[in-house]
């Protein structure tokens, strides 16, 4: 199994605060993606965007090989 490592530092500002995360890994990203959806979009939006974006792998056959993306349709202009 491969293990993917990130290294990054993210920062985000809002008009009443912000915040900093250093993922270390996919899952740890996905997370911080997915708070900084919901804040920006609310509950409802934030889960219809990820359902959108899943929609794109529906086709794509697993494992993925490492370091190669997923040949995915282009999403189409909203």
């Amino acid at each position: 199994m491969t293990t993917v490592r990130i290294d990054a530092d993210i920062k985000a500002r809002w008009l009443d605060g912000q915040c900093s995360f250093s993922p270390d890994t996919p899952e740890e990203l996905a997370i911080i993606g997915i708070d900084l959806l919901v804040r920006e979009l609310g509950i409802d939006a934030a889960r219809t965007f990820i359902d959108q974006a899943f929609e794109r792998f529906s086709h794509v056959h697993w494992p993925l090989a490492a370091g190669k993306p997923a040949e995915t349709p282009p999403v189409p202009a909203a």
